[in-house]
């Protein structure tokens, strides 16, 4: 009895300082978010750093370079996007007059799905239907009260960029100078080059996929006759990188293209049935291919690591999901380190 409740209160403790923590991050995440995100690009580009600095680049210059670079390559895509996304802003009132003609030649079937709702309304014995109440707020006054976070937390995550570049090594050595053990130096020594090795090449991959993709896609909706196919192709790239979420949205905005070009009956699906085939080729067969087993994590592992991180982070938990699971990949095997028969069936071969 003794021992049951003794693993009960190490349960319960545990489960409250998961709880503390879940709150904490979003408590902080205004600053936490950004320096996470910071340090997730800074190990991308810990290579290209590391290449900098052996051929005698002080580490502050090369931190330099590669915050440098990350800004005009930020630059570069805004540029690129801004044109031509600002003459498609033009065109929402006639999507949005398009999508409002589709949704009435579609009224039949929503005439029988809120009558059903009303059938299972009356069932339920709710009094009456649900109401939204919108906020009486400008949207002038919720940009001003949104800009100087959102520069607050731009500055945070290149600050934050470039100081874990300049002094990763140095991080590593404080670290490691702690750790009262040999073994527990070699164990920890072990999961910083795990980590920056899974999530430099996790990076470095996905985005050399994504671009593959996104010229696929840009082929792709050229043969099809869709208007700006540069711009979608490159839209995809970017939003490839928030797994199942990106996707999804850009299969939207083809939709809504389709739409203001006049397409007509099932024409109209065609371009987002077109990308949604190309991604899941992408996802399945070629992202798998140029991971490797190592880099191979469980889709359901991923799924709960998405849904976690937007509900905590927004957009940006959308992109350090994976990485997340990266780190989490990397601390197991240090913690946990298999033989090589175990590596072997588990995928986790080193």
């Amino acid at each position: 009895m003794q021992n049951t409740l003794a693993v009960a209160s190490q349960v319960a403790m545990i489960a409250l300082a998961l709880m503390a923590f879940i709150y904490s991050l979003d408590y902080a995440k205004v600053i936490v978010a950004p320096v996470f995100l910071g340090v997730v690009i800074g190990l991308m580009f810990s290579p290209v750093a590391t290449r900098l600095e052996r051929i005698g680049l002080p580490s502050w210059l090369s931190a330099l370079i590669i915050m440098v670079l990350f800004v005009l390559l930020v630059i570069a895509a805004a540029v690129a996007f801004s044109v031509p996304l600002s003459a498609w802003i033009e065109r929402a009132p006639q999507i949005w007059e398009a999508l409002k003609l589709e949704i009435a030649s579609w009224r039949d079937l929503f005439t029988s799905v809120a009558a059903f709702q009303q059938q299972l309304t009356e069932i339920a014995g709710q009094a009456g239907a649900m109401t939204v109440n919108v906020a009486d707020e400008g949207a002038l006054g919720g940009m001003a009260t949104l800009a100087p976070a959102i520069v607050a937390q731009t500055l945070l995550f290149f600050v934050s960029l470039y100081f874990f570049v300049a002094t990763r090594q140095q991080l590593r050595v404080a670290i490691l100078r702690l750790c009262m053990t040999r073994r527990v130096r070699l164990r920890t020594a072990r999961f910083f080059r795990e980590v920056e090795y899974l999530i430099a090449r996790y990076l470095l991959t996905i985005t050399a996929v994504n671009i593959a993709m996104g010229a696929a896609v840009a082929v792709a909706l050229w043969l099809l006759g869709v208007p700006s196919p540069l711009l979608w192709g490159s839209l995809a790239i970017v939003l490839n990188y928030v797994i199942y979420v990106g996707p999804a949205i850009m299969a939207l905005i083809l939709f809504g293209v389709s739409l203001a070009t006049g397409e007509g009956g099932l024409g109209v699906l065609l371009p987002s049935a077109v990308y949604l085939c190309i991604n899941l080729v992408e996802s399945e067969f070629v992202t798998n291919q140029a991971l490797g087993v190592t880099m191979t994590i469980n889709p359901f592992a991923i799924f709960l690591a998405l849904t976690f991180w937007l509900w905590l982070w927004g957009p940006i938990g959308g992109f350090i999901a994976v990485p997340s699971l990266l780190i989490l990949q990397a601390l197991v095997r240090t913690l946990l380190p298999l033989s090589k028969g175990q590596q072997a069936r588990t995928g986790f071969a080193q």
